[in-house]
Formats: C-alpha cells, sequence, structure tokens
C-alpha cells in the first residue's frame, strides 16, 4: 500500500539499493577517516549515525542489515588501531551494539505504527466512500461534479456532506455541514444523508422535506444528549435544492447554510432568497418557517454548492479566499473543470493546507440531448 511506504512501512526492495548508498558510503568515509586520525581523536561513536539514518527510508530488515555492518565495521576499527582489548576499544563496541540494537528496535515499532496507520486510513477511506458516494455524473439534464478536500490529511473522514437523488421529473440535493468533528459529526452526516435518501421523493415541497429531516436530527441528538456531552451543541447547516428537468427555474431552502453561486451567461450571482433559516437540529420552525425560493435556472446555467470551508480558507496574511471573484475567471468551464480549478487554486490560497473540510459541488443545466440519447440507447 502506497501510505505504507510513506509512512516507514518496508519499501520494495527495488528501490532500497541507492538509498542504502548513503550509510554505506558514510561508514566507509569514517572508516578511512578514524584510521588515520591520531588517538587521540575519539570519531568511533560517529558510526552509530549510519543505522540513525537507514530507518527514515527503509524498514527494520535493511536497518539490522545496516546495523551488523556498522558493528562490523567497528570492530574493523579496533584491530585496526591496536586490537579489541586494547584502550577504550571493548566499550566503544558494547555502546555501538546497544544503540544499533535499539534502532532496530525502533524501526521495528515504526513500521507495525506505519502498518496500523496505514489500516486506519484505509477503513477511513472506506468509510467515506461509504458515507460520501459519488454523485452521478449525470441525473437528468443535469451534469453534476463534486470536489471534497479534508482539512486533516489522516483523516479523511469529516462533517461535510452533500448528495443528490432522482424524484419524479426532477432531481433533489442537498448540501451541508455538521458542527463539530470526530465521529459525533461522521454520525450526524450519515444519519442526514441516510434520512434524505430515504425521504427526498415523498415530500410535495421542499419546507417539508426540511421539517422531516430536521426533526430526525434533532432526535438523534436527543437520544444522545445523555452519552455525548457537547451533542445539544450540534446542528446541521444545509442548504436543499429541488431542480425540475423540464421547467428553466429551481427551489431552494436554506437553513443555516452559505447561499449557492449561479453562473449566468459568464455572471456570477449569489442566490440570497429570502435568507437562511436556523440550521437542522435546534427543532425550532414548523414546515411553514422555511423559505421556499425560486430562481431562474436556463440551459448553460451552473449552480455552484459549496460548504463554509471554502470561503473561510485563510492565506498566510489572513484574508479569506475569495470565492465569487476566483469563480469568475472560470464561469465558462464544465463542471468538472470549475471544480478542478477551485480545488487547486484553494488549496494554492491556503498554502496546501486548509483550516476547515471543504466541500464543492457544481450542476449545470443541459438541454437533455445527452440524456435523451441515452435513453434511446
Amino acid at each position: 500500500m502506497d501510505v505504507e511506504r510513506r509512512s516507514g512501512g518496508e519499501r520494495p526492495w527495488g528501490r532500497i539499493p541507492a538509498l542504502v548508498l548513503v550509510p554505506v558510503g558514510l561508514l566507509v568515509v569514517l572508516t578511512v577517516v578514524i584510521t588515520r586520525s591520531p588517538d587521540s581523536v575519539r570519531l568511533g561513536p560517529l558510526l552509530v549515525i549510519a543505522p540513525a539514518l537507514t530507518p527514515s527510508f527503509a524498514g527494520p530488515r535493511v536497518t539490522a542489515a545496516v546495523a551488523a555492518l556498522t558493528v562490523a565495521v567497528g570492530v574493523l576499527i579496533a584491530v585496526l588501531r591496536g586490537g579489541l582489548t586494547s584502550g577504550n576499544h571493548p566499550a566503544q563496541l558494547a555502546a555501538l551494539a546497544v544503540l544499533s540494537t535499539m534502532i532496530v528496535v525502533f524501526a521495528v515499532v515504526l513500521e507495525r505504527r506505519a502498518r496500523q496507520l496505514a489500516r486506519a486510513q484505509s477503513v477511513a477511506e472506506a468509510a467515506q466512500r461509504a458515507l460520501l458516494r459519488p454523485i452521478p455524473e449525470r441525473i437528468g439534464p443535469l451534469q453534476i461534479a463534486t470536489a471534497y478536500l479534508a482539512a486533516e490529511h489522516e483523516a479523511q473522514i469529516g462533517g461535510d456532506l452533500y448528495t443528490a437523488t432522482r424524484t419524479d421529473g426532477g432531481a433533489r440535493m442537498i448540501v451541508g455541514d455538521v458542527r463539530g468533528k470526530g465521529l459525533a459529526a461522521v454520525g450526524e452526516s450519515a444519519l442526514l444523508l441516510s434520512a434524505f435518501r430515504l425521504v427526498a421523493a415523498e415530500h410535495a415541497t421542499l419546507p417539508d422535506l426540511a421539517r422531516a429531516l430536521d426533526h430526525n436530527v434533532s432526535r438523534y441528538l436527543l437520544d444522545f444528549a445523555q452519552t455525548d456531552g457537547e451533542s445539544a451543541e450540534h446542528f446541521v447547516t444545509a442548504l436543499f435544492l429541488d431542480i425540475p428537468d423540464d421547467a428553466p427555474v429551481a427551489r431552494m431552502t436554506n437553513c443555516g447554510h452559505p447561499p449557492p453561486l449561479l453562473l449566468h451567461h459568464g455572471r456570477v450571482i449569489g442566490l440570497d432568497g429570502a435568507g437562511a433559516t436556523p440550521p437542522l437540529g435546534l427543532g425550532v420552525l414548523a414546515a411553514a418557517d422555511y423559505p421556499d425560493d425560486a430562481f431562474p435556472f436556463e440551459v448553460g446555467d451552473t449552480l455552484l454548492l459549496y460548504t463554509d470551508g471554502v470561503v473561510e480558507a485563510r492565506d498566510r496574511s489572513g484574508a479569506f479566499y475569495p470565492f465569487a471573484d476566483r469563480v469568475a475567471r472560470w464561469a465558462g468551464s464544465t463542471p468538472e473543470a470549475l471544480v478542478n480549478h477551485i480545488r487547486r487554486d484553494l488549496l494554492a490560497h491556503a498554502g496546501g493546507r486548509l483550516g476547515d473540510d471543504a466541500a464543492v459541488v457544481a450542476v449545470r443545466r443541459t438541454d437533455g440531448s445527452e440524456h435523451r440519447l441515452h435513453g434511446l440507447l
């Protein structure tokens, strides 16, 4: 596994010889220098540098081989400089053997932890794929592309979420962000995505759907309030979309989430609508209180949905990522090209590391010709 190799596990033997030349060459140089130096110059302890370097590029087997070679070189130097029992050679050889053994033990522990980390990452990646199942590239007349950037490289799971499902004559989508981190956020994200997929097509309006999901999230948090001391502070910002196939319009219900952007004829338009209601999980609104905003969504238009990890990303000076301004540069791009541009530019702005998870979903309405052709085939 690539992760294991990067984390210090045993490397493929084909890549090792060139790197082994570094400690071996160091031993050769030290042997020449030590044997030619006056007896008053004590350079023998420097031999331990050779095995100490080896775990940085190889596993315990190679480290053990270099350690054994190091002790052998120490014995050779002692023989050349008066014998094994002369002077302080016995003490130096004993110390060299002990240190080399400790380095080999360290290499074994390092490899074991690297394998454990690789297994944990594998499980996390599998859980992430199960939680955030890829949205199809096409749903009816819609072209869709997504990007997910985790703040922690070691943990692929976060609280950002998105999914889409087919309904009679259209599609419904959700993008959201769970407050909190760790397993609690993952559990709430999984709950909301599962509930959305189950009931998205069963409610006539988005406010009804939002109310039902708010009830589910609130009940989940209530059930775990006694086992999770922070559950009372958890909530989920969410944005719901309903996009019919045959009408140049889309409907939106915003529950505390950053408003989407509409790319229309090269312009970037912020869709604030009637404003956002409180997030899910607070249980403070009736269905009638949720907004049901409609806006034009014509053939060729692109909707850009995102989480706050995008707009709150900072550069070294502390400036926020100018999302709308940057998006305007790529307004004519396909959804896939658009999210790829945003991914690269966002990471460059943040210096390669984000402070929070970030998700982006680009949705373009087409004339449906490819969809109809696919149906005929």
